[in-house]
């Protein structure tokens, strides 16, 4: 707990004893002498390292103004230049781009429905089996299951009637 003069004078301004932090803060925010004179390196610390924060922040916002402006102009340049050479090779380039777009559509919609088809027959053949093989078995249990279920349905009847 900070206690003294200054402890006391914030607390009569309307703060609080607090610790040092809570005591420094109120100090500074009233503008003591003796606060901002033992603080006046700190500060003066602190504002330097602002202007090399903001010094760093223009250089680094400079540098990404001069590459994106380097890139825009790159850009341009390539259009220019690649602009004749697809006007010239135009009437070879559409038909060979749709004809590259028609073939690799249908080489992929082939090989879809193709795996489409294979695990149809896979899960055909899972059924199938699955079925010829416990169509025994099921028929062995449902002619068991029903008494079962009418012998389930008396109980509970009989008990309903008992209460």
């Amino acid at each position: 707990m900070a206690t003294g003069h200054h402890a006391d004078e914030a607390h009569h301004r309307g703060g609080r004893r607090s610790d040092a932090v809570g005591e420094n803060y109120m100090r500074g925010l009233y503008g003591d002498d003796d606060y901002n004179a033992s603080h006046y390196g700190q500060q003066q610390q602190s504002a330097a390292m602002a202007v090399a924060k903001a010094l760093a922040s223009v250089t680094a916002a400079f540098t990404m103004l001069v590459l994106s402006g380097l890139a825009v102009t790159g850009t341009v340049l390539a259009l220019i230049v690649a602009t004749p050479l697809l006007v010239i090779l135009s009437p070879v380039l559409v038909p060979a781009a749709i004809t590259v777009a028609l073939l690799t559509t249908g080489f992929v919609s082939s090989g879809g429905f193709g795996a489409a088809a294979v695990a149809v027959l896979a899960w055909m053949y899972r059924y199938l089996q699955t079925t010829t093989s416990s169509s025994d078995q099921q028929q062995h249990q449902q002619s068991g299951k029903a008494p079962d279920v009418k012998d389930w349905a008396q109980h509970r009847l009989e008990q309903a009637r008992a209460h």
